[in-house]
């Protein structure tokens, strides 16, 4: 089993910034890839942000050049830096890993970028 505990999300407005954490714990030598998928309200979910064990990072159109995913596998800790955020980049975000067993996810954090 694998938890994952979010937190940094928060209303900023926009133009602003904000980090999102996610502490992984519990079986963590066997996550592959972590990243951040969001959902907003009437859409389905979409991923933001990966980055694989040996660091390897991808992130969707809209948010590259805004979004940096890291990983600090010491803490076992994922982090995205949200910068220039949008009112569309409100949304609920989800920390996300899988292994090859399965997939495991956060309960989410709001993120709420207000005009």
């Amino acid at each position: 089993q694998v938890q994952l505990v979010e937190s940094g999300g928060g209303l900023v407005q926009s133009g602003g910034s904000l980090r999102l954490s996610c502490a992984a714990s519990g079986r963590i030598f066997s996550i592959n890839v972590m990243g951040w998928y969001r959902q907003a309200p009437g859409k389905e979910r979409e991923l933001v942000a990966g980055i694989t064990s040996d660091g390897r990072r991808n992130y969707v159109d809209s948010v590259k050049g805004r979004f940096t995913i890291s990983r600090d596998n010491a803490k076992n800790t994922v982090y995205l830096q949200m910068n220039s955020l949008k009112p569309e980049d409100t949304a609920v975000y989800y920390c996300n890993a899988d292994t090859v067993a399965r997939t495991y996810w956060g309960q989410g954090t709001q993120v709420t970028v207000s005009s």
